[in-house]
């Protein structure tokens, strides 16, 4: 069976990291209850999106749950404030490279385990 593409799946390189373009399908909700299984899969898989709609007309979405997750996180007024707060040390100044700031968890933890 062939869902409704809207999008094509593809992947591109940019400096070394590997870029996937989102693919969002259309699909009816009948026929995605129908095939659920698959639908969960691709969602799960390949992370595609699946718009379902009802006479036409886009009713839900589906997504990855832990998208979802990170979604859900960034529309948390804490978790804005944290960023925020995060951007601006950065812009400060106040930032480590990552070597250094393993090296000190390395260290906290050996201490820890004495």
């Amino acid at each position: 069976m062939i869902l409704i593409k809207v999008n094509q799946f593809s992947r591109q390189r940019r400096g070394g990291i590997k870029l996937m373009k989102s693919v969002i399908h259309r699909v009816p909700i009948t026929r995605a209850r129908i095939n659920l299984g698959q639908v969960v899969r691709r969602v799960h898989m390949k992370r595609e999106y699946f718009i379902l709609e009802k006479g036409g007309i886009p009713v839900a979405g589906i997504m990855n749950a832990d998208e979802m997750e990170d979604y859900l996180d960034v529309r948390d007024p804490g978790t804005k404030k944290q960023i925020r707060k995060s951007q601006e040390q950065y812009r400060l100044g106040n930032a480590r490279d990552a070597s250094g700031f393993l090296a000190d968890l390395r260290v906290a933890r050996a201490k820890a385990g004495r």
